[in-house]
């Protein structure tokens, strides 16, 4: 990969004010959010602060109907902010008919040491992919130079880019750390 490239792929952190920026790409059902979940506590174990933007391809519903905060919502709310003394949720109706960037949703998240990013197939932000064989999904490392390694299942695949298999965490961790660059 070229430094320059790799470069502009990191720029967006520097821009809305995080420490790093990582993706996955991947089909549904490959194991993003299973690798997502064990690098996040494998991160947190090491005290690196991590913050998690996750795309929804369909329509959800975070919220529940009967709770206040749904009846405000819904009542025409564009906000409502949610907030205890051990979490706080913001939700956002977007009226516009297009998806917010990535960099606007970003810019709505406190300074992390750490964002990873599942999802947001497109955006010009280092990613792994997740591919399992049992999927027979297409490979998007194919048509994306911004997957700088692959997580599989599959030891057949021969691969011009680096190779991780899904349980190893450390070596992920790794991979992520030395490429976004984040001291310990």
């Amino acid at each position: 990969m070229n430094s320059a490239v790799l470069d502009d792929m990191l720029s967006l952190s520097r821009t809305t004010g995080h420490g790093a920026i990582f993706g996955f790409a991947g089909y549904s059902g490959s194991g993003k959010t299973t690798l997502a979940e064990k690098l996040i506590d494998y991160f947190y174990q090491k005290n690196i602060e991590i913050a998690v933007v996750k795309h929804a391809h369909h329509d959800f519903e975070a919220d529940h109907e009967g709770k206040d905060s749904y009846r405000l919502r819904v009542a025409g709310s564009r906000q409502v902010l949610v907030s205890s003394v051990t979490r706080s949720a913001l939700f956002t109706e977007n009226r516009s008919e297009e998806e917010p960037s990535l960099k606007s949703l970003l810019n709505r998240l406190e300074p992390a040491r750490l964002v990873l990013v599942e999802g947001f197939k497109k955006e010009f932000i280092p990613k792994l992919e997740i591919w399992q064989k049992s999927n027979q999904s297409p490979l998007l490392y194919l048509q994306d130079e911004t997957i700088l390694a692959m997580v599989t299942d599959d030891d057949i695949l021969d691969l011009p880019i680096p190779r991780f298999y899904l349980n190893e965490i450390q070596k992920i961790a790794d991979f992520i750390i030395s490429t976004v660059g984040i001291k310990f």
